[in-house]
């Protein structure tokens, strides 16, 4: 005769030791050190730096030098903190792409099985990645925003056509620019965990940011004055723009929340497809 447990009589499994317990703030610290520990993060890292700072202080320096060239129309609408900010669009493509290798450089290694053992519950290692890159990205790009927004000024001054950061809306769009940079990177981190290819994901986000505007641009004039301004990268720019169109659909801050829109919904996809995928 087999004796039957009761549940009160069942042995129930030891708790982990505090010191091996997997915690979110572990997973984070992992994540934190395999990115400073990859060549490919310093690299992309500087080549924003270049984009934003390198790019913004040319545009600034030729457009000082053909401003009394310029036509009175060009010399009206002109907008110095656009100028010195010009590098975003290099930028995005470089912060991408770096958001996207932190995801699929673990796929082509096979480290992401690692990563997934050490972390069964696997959600915790794309909020990881998600929280670390944003981080460090938000620092570095509020850093070289702020550095591209003063070295243009100071470019442009010469022609006594600069700015200041205080300003109306030229702190926001300075800001705005790192924030903008950040999302797109998030959205990379997003697409590589949902196609978990390099090549792939890179695809999909450059023909998200700079496809669909130029497809945008080829609809019926009716359509694209509805459809346009919600576009993931022309939601996103909107919080760049110094002075906005009382009359456009989407504000500054109201075009970012769309663009943050679209970058949760990459990352919630890449989050259900990582429960459910074999790593």
């Amino acid at each position: 005769m087999t004796a039957t447990l009761t549940k009160a009589q069942r042995p129930s499994a030891a708790p982990l030791p505090d010191d091996i317990r997997v915690t979110q703030l572990r997973v984070m610290h992992s994540e934190w050190h395999k990115f400073w520990s990859l060549r490919s993060s310093y690299f992309t890292l500087a080549a924003t730096l270049i984009a934003m700072i390198g790019f913004g202080g040319l545009f600034a320096a030729v457009t000082a030098t053909r401003w009394t060239h310029m036509r009175p129309v060009e010399q009206a609408h002109f907008d110095p903190t656009a100028v010195s900010l010009r590098g975003f669009y290099l930028a995005q493509l470089v912060v991408g792409v770096l958001g996207v290798l932190i995801v699929t450089g673990e796929y082509s290694t096979g480290m992401i099985r690692s990563s997934l053992g050490a972390a069964p519950r696997r959600l915790p290692v794309l909020i990881a990645k998600a929280v670390v890159f944003a981080v460090i990205t938000l620092v570095v790009t509020t850093v070289t925003a702020f550095v591209a927004f003063f070295l243009g000024q100071y470019l442009l001054s010469s022609h006594h056509i600069e700015t200041t950061i205080g300003a109306d809306g030229v702190a926001r769009a300075v800001v705005g620019a790192a924030l903008y940079l950040t999302v797109v990177g998030l959205m990379g981190v997003g697409l590589g965990f949902v196609v978990r290819s390099t090549a792939g994901a890179i695809a999909s986000l450059f023909g998200i940011l700079l496809v669909l505007p130029v497809l945008g641009e080829a609809l019926p004039t009716d359509w694209a004055t509805n459809i346009d301004p919600y576009l993931p990268s022309n939601a996103g720019q909107q919080i760049m723009v110094v002075h906005p169109d009382p009359s456009a659909l989407l504000g500054p801050w109201s075009g970012f929340a769309v663009f943050c829109g679209y970058a949760a919904i990459a990352l919630v996809l890449g989050a259900v497809l990582l429960r459910r995928r074999d790593a």
